[in-house]
């Protein structure tokens, strides 16, 4: 599901490598935030997060999740809240090289990420949940105001937008394109340069600029709130048209 792999100058790549589109289950999100905490524990001087190449991740395993009773809903939630605000306040930097196309959980891990390096081409990003009948909290829309200030951050939540690479990159979305096979090396650069600074009043201003990024992601109300959403009748039959959609021939589950 995950790989590890050691680069030079202390950084740690995490890579999902989990065929065919990278989806988060409940056991992946646990596993890529314990991996988070002992790259950490290690003492990793920067992370990449990255996946294969075509796909970051897809975001939630929809076909699989909906097996799941209430209690594991609400246990994917919490533990998906939790490894975005384990990205949030993570001591060292960590550069997400989106490899491919991230849409929705995909793509808010990488809004938790220090920066972001995407694959130029015809790959696409975006928070697309109210397009599969999901209404965020604004905890997880606000790390994208962030980036494209909240007029954008609101044209593309509400309409489930899923926007092409270069529009990312003229959006202030991701920071940087380059081609598929060296979104991880330009990853590795861009953290490099970042730690060749003192490493000391780098870590203090970026904690300080970041502190806000995990505002109410522990929070019971948002993770009760996102289970009664989720076993609600529309999300529930907007979903299972979804997976219907995905179980057509040609279409990946």
């Amino acid at each position: 599901m995950l790989r590890r792999q050691e680069h030079s100058d202390g950084v740690l790549e995490l890579r999902l490598d989990r065929p065919p589109a990278n989806a988060l289950t409940t056991e992946v999100v646990a596993e890529l935030r314990r991996l988070l905490g002992e790259a950490v524990e290690d003492g990793a001087q920067g992370i990449v997060l990255s996946g294969r190449p075509g796909m970051f991740s897809a975001g939630l395993d929809v076909p699989r999740l909906l097996a799941l009773d209430r209690a594991g809903i609400e246990e994917l939630w919490r533990g998906f809240l939790a490894l975005l605000s384990a990205l949030a306040q993570c001591p060292v930097p960590v550069s997400a090289a989106i490899t491919g196309h991230a849409p929705a959980g995909g793509a808010v891990m990488a809004l938790f990420c220090d920066e972001r390096v995407m694959a130029e081409g015809d790959f696409r990003i975006g928070l697309n949940e109210v397009a599969v009948g999901i209404a965020l909290p604004r905890e997880l829309f606000a790390p994208l105001a962030r980036l494209v200030g909240h007029r954008q951050a609101e044209r593309l939540g509400v309409g489930g937008l899923m926007v092409p690479a270069r529009e990312a990159l003229r959006l202030g979305f991701v920071d940087e394109l380059a081609p598929v096979e060296s979104v991880v090396e330009r990853s590795l650069e861009r953290l490099r340069g970042l730690l060749a600074l003192p490493r000391g009043p780098m870590l203090a201003t970026r904690a300080m600029f970041r502190s806000d990024l995990a505002a109410g992601l522990d929070s019971a109300r948002v993770v009760q709130s996102l289970v009664a959403q989720w076993f609600s009748d529309d999300t529930q039959g907007t979903l299972r048209r979804l997976v219907d959609r995905l179980r057509q021939p040609g279409k990946e589950s």
